[in-house]
């Protein structure tokens, strides 16, 4: 597998995380409540932190050499 697919890959991850993190956010906070909302909000703040790292780590990496 080349670098510039694995790299691909792990921004894809990233990518999902954040997407995991807008939904989780949204059932905390108009679905869920008491306890069960709160463990759901720090999980959802842990992906939002997990995949901006990603992002971030994809981003300023820069392009693979060909």
């Amino acid at each position: 597998m080349s670098p510039a697919l694995l790299k691909m890959y792990i921004s894809f991850a990233g990518i999902i995380a954040l997407f995991l993190a807008v939904g989780l956010i949204m059932l905390s906070r108009y679905k869920l409540n008491g306890f069960i909302s709160k463990i759901v909000a720090f999980l959802a703040y842990l992906f939002l932190l997990v995949g901006g790292l990603i992002i971030t780590y994809v981003v300023l990496s820069g392009p693979t050499p060909e």
